[in-house]
């Protein structure tokens, strides 16, 4: 069972704030200025389309999508045509669950990633906001190979106010999974948050201990994991697809968490990501703290992509 008002928060104008003054540079930029409907316009969307990083056959896909709706719609102006590429955005993005499952208790959410892509900090602070709603997590410091890892977690689980499983550095990481799996049982923990180590794509070892891990967690809750979430950097850009895809070959991945949104300008990584794996994503991290992780949702991020990047956050919707 999903739950959609996980990490729901009232922060709408924070993210507006992190996420519209550098993205809308990103899609709305190139042609905001264009007046006549023409081919130069469909290409200008072509092109900023590419240059956010939706990839190149998306974005061909996306335009043929705009001509054929402005077509249907009898619009006439760039301005009408530029809204109803917002709504095929919207459209697009609109078709996916984007709740996550942790119905069951305990459920069992694997955190994968690479170095550097912010996995760590994101599960402190989902820690933190299932703390918020009342639930109780539960953090097993998987990540055995770097002792530094295993202390930064206990720092921000410290901070969120979750308890950690941890063995010592060089542990087997199943291990630490398997008590950790039974230590939220035995304290009635609702979720078991598993910190994997910063796991390279190109190493087929560490891909095939993940896979390890899974079945440790099967052992002992057969639908376990519940979630297996990839933690993907924003300003990686098209890499970001490249992780993807391995990831999910290995570990069939049920959605995906970007970070550093607020610090890219090509945020169009999320439209190519989920049409071409079909995978959503599911949180957005949107700053340092603690508390700025949100659930994506895809009207903020489509009207964060057209905003002028100088408008308002009251000023840059419809209706404000």
């Amino acid at each position: 069972m999903a739950d959609d008002d996980l990490v729901a928060t009232p922060r709408r104008r924070a993210w507006w704030r992190r996420m519209s003054g550098r993205m809308g540079s990103g899609i709305r930029g190139a042609f905001r200025f264009r007046k006549t409907l023409d081919d130069a316009y469909y290409d200008d969307v072509l092109e900023s389309l590419v240059s956010a990083d939706c990839g190149v056959a998306m974005s061909e896909r996306l335009v043929e999508r705009l001509r054929e709706r402005v077509r249907s719609e009898q619009i006439r102006d760039a301005a009408g045509a530029t809204d109803s590429l917002r709504r095929v955005l919207l459209d697009l993005l609109q078709q996916r669950e984007r709740g996550l499952d942790i119905g069951a208790v305990p459920s069992v959410v694997l955190m994968v990633g690479v170095n550097g892509s912010g996995k760590t900090t994101t599960i402190g602070k989902l820690a933190y906001r299932l703390r918020e709603e009342g639930r109780v997590p539960l953090v097993a410091a998987a990540d055995t190979y770097r002792a530094a890892a295993i202390d930064q977690m206990r720092i921000w689980a410290d901070r969120a106010g979750a308890e950690v499983v941890a063995h010592q550095p060089g542990a087997d990481p199943g291990a630490v999974v398997f008590d950790a799996i039974q230590a939220a049982t035995a304290r009635r923990a609702d979720v078991v948050l598993v910190d994997t180590a910063g796991r390279l794509h190109t190493k087929v070892n560490l891909m095939a201990e993940l896979q390890k891990i899974r079945r440790v967690a099967q052992r002992l809750i057969p639908e376990a994991p519940q979630e297996t979430l990839l933690v993907l950097d924003a300003t990686t850009g098209m890499n970001a697809l490249n992780q993807a895809r391995t990831f999910n070959e290995a570990v069939s991945l049920t959605g995906l968490v970007l970070t550093k949104l607020d610090g890219t300008a090509r945020g169009g990584t999320v439209i190519a990501l989920e049409d071409e794996l079909g995978i959503p994503v599911k949180l957005a991290g949107l700053g340092e703290g603690i508390d700025h992780l949100n659930v994506f949702d895809p009207e903020e991020y489509v009207d964060a992509l057209f905003a002028a990047g100088d408008e308002s956050v009251e000023g840059s919707r419809p209706g404000a």
